[in-house]
């Protein structure tokens, strides 16, 4: 028995090498119909691509309906909707702040942001300090008046006539150039004060900014008036409308901007964004 066990084990001593070759056994087959383990599913991918370059947006947000601050303190309006779209357009991820209106000009100098939107009217000495865009709006003047009174038609209709003016402003520089001694031109300090004197009927029309003028119609002291006769727009005195400011030296980024406003006017989309703010379009 002992002599049966040395032979045994010589045997497997022997057979070693042979089974330490053998190759590892196969996993069993899976049975027919069964399930294989389900592989990892790929992370989903955006249908958009990423965005080429980063810049910030300022503006004041502090003259609605143009630019303000919404329920969350961020900026909105009608000049924040056109950047938004902008944006888009021109594959840039934008961020937006708000500044006080002194801030923005040395801010864009200084390089704290990149682009300002917030009613900057183009003038010869801003195009000396930055870069602007192609305009983007233009308000132009109207008239306002009782509602019902005849004058809902050319200027001329008002010679005679008393015209509440601002003082010292672009629309007294036009009326003043219009009527010269054909209208009574009563002078406020103030768009608000001009209103107030059309509301106790001491004037018969007030001249200023469409938008202003509107504005004021909306509300309940303004509802015994409504806008009359044509727009006016005369860039001598009135001015050339509003646009963005860029740095100088920016001027790709202009470019792409400028770019990005002329397909909104060409292909609907910045008469529908208009449509929200305003009941009549500014460009």
């Amino acid at each position: 028995m002992r002599r049966a066990g040395l032979l045994l084990l010589a045997a497997l001593v022997a057979a070693g090498p042979a089974l330490a070759q053998q190759p590892p056994a196969k996993p069993p087959a899976a049975k027919p119909g069964a399930q294989r383990p389900a592989a990892a599913a790929p992370k989903p991918t955006s249908k958009f691509p990423p965005p080429a370059f980063k810049i910030t947006v300022a503006t004041e947000a502090a003259y609605p309906p143009y630019n303000y601050l919404d329920r969350k303190g961020m900026p909105a309006g009608f000049e924040i909707e056109l950047a938004q779209e902008a944006c888009q357009r021109i594959k840039a991820e934008c961020e937006f702040a708000a500044f006080k209106w002194d801030e923005l000009v040395p801010g864009l100098i200084e390089k704290k942001f990149d682009v300002i939107m917030s009613s900057l009217d183009i003038t010869s000495e801003r195009r000396k300090r930055m870069g602007m865009s192609r305009r983007y709006y233009l308000s132009p003047g109207a008239f306002i008046a009782a509602k019902g009174a005849p004058f809902d038609g050319p200027p001329s209709l008002l010679r005679n006539k008393r015209i509440g003016i601002q003082r010292d402003s672009t629309h007294a520089d036009w009326a003043d150039k219009s009527f010269r001694r054909s209208a009574q031109l009563k002078r406020y300090n103030t768009v608000a004060e001009a209103l107030d004197a059309l509301a106790r009927n001491e004037v018969d029309a007030v001249f200023g900014d469409k938008v202003e003028l509107w504005l004021w119609s909306r509300k309940p002291e303004g509802s015994c008036c409504e806008l009359v006769g044509q727009d006016i727009k005369d860039s001598q005195t009135l001015g050339i409308g509003v646009a963005a400011g860029l740095r100088k030296e920016d001027s790709k980024l202009r470019e792409a901007f400028n770019k990005a406003l002329g397909e909104m006017m060409a292909d609907g989309t910045y008469k529908k964004i208009n449509e929200k703010f305003f009941p009549f379009q500014l460009n």
